[in-house]
């Protein structure tokens, strides 16, 4: 679960992919930002126990009749908490190559 702060305001949305540099996640078009707005997310990660606080930009918005696709591109991010989100996507790849491996062995 995502929440961005659009001018101070909180609008929930659904992560959809993650990386070091950015992240693609779904909200109600009505809410959702415009393309360019520098906004404020809190990111909650499985298995992590505390938030990641970070800015960033809209880069891209897809409306549909209820969601909007939004892709954001990371702006400020502490220190600890990229490192967290590394971590995070390097273990999640490493479980995904190892799902896609037993496939193939099987």
């Amino acid at each position: 679960m995502v929440t961005s702060y659009v001018h101070d305001r909180p609008v929930r949305g659904i992560a959809g992919n993650l990386s070091d540099t950015g992240i693609s996640l779904s909200a109600l078009s009505l809410l959702a930002p415009p393309p360019g707005l520098v906004v404020g997310l809190e990111i909650e990660l499985p298995g992590v126990e505390d938030s990641i606080w970070a800015s960033g930009q809209i880069c891209y918005r897809k409306d549909d009749h209820l969601a909007s696709g939004l892709g954001v591109r990371f702006l400020a991010m502490a220190r600890s908490q990229a490192r967290v989100v590394r971590d995070f996507c390097i273990e999640l790849r490493r479980k995904n190559l190892g799902t896609i491996l037993a496939r193939i062995r099987a």
